[in-house]
């Protein structure tokens, strides 16, 4: 990964050259994260920074780009304890947001999960409110998507 613009967005090198058309902006598939000038927002971006960023990754995404063009993918890597390469990429990037508690889960986008998947996402978000980590701790979060209708972007 080459850089994290928020909490649920990244920029990925698909390939070993440098190319402008080997470069990706992914939104990592079934979150949604506090937008940058939202509460969390900056410490989300933390978050997935320190998940992905200079990793090589395993990307599984979705067929159709979102509405801005980026790819909407699970975001697979190797995980903190693998210190030596070849690792396995077997940490979900958005599964662990939500069990930091940087992310919502989004439900509406559940018929695209695995029942598993659905499963452990919606259990790491309960965790994390139970536990009062991250944005949890904050008596009552505003989901980005409530945020984004009262505060939207300048056009």
């Amino acid at each position: 990964m080459l850089s994290v613009s928020d909490g649920d967005t990244l920029k990925a090198l698909c390939d070993e050259a440098a190319l402008p058309q080997n470069l990706v902006t992914v939104r990592v598939a079934s979150v949604d994260a506090p937008e940058s000038n939202q509460p969390f927002g900056h410490r989300a971006r933390q978050a997935l920074t320190g998940l992905v960023l200079d990793k090589m990754a395993r990307l599984e995404c979705r067929g159709n780009p979102d509405r801005y063009g980026r790819s909407v993918c699970k975001v697979m890597v190797a995980p903190a304890s693998c210190t030596r390469e070849p690792c396995a990429k077997t940490l979900d990037a958005g599964l662990s947001m939500l069990t930091l508690g940087m992310a919502w889960w989004e439900p509406h986008f559940a018929g695209e999960q695995t029942p598993q998947e659905r499963g452990q996402y919606e259990f790491a978000e309960s965790e994390a409110k139970a536990r009062h980590a991250g944005l949890w701790k904050d008596e009552e979060p505003v989901p980005p998507w409530n945020w984004r209708q009262e505060h939207p972007r300048p056009r």
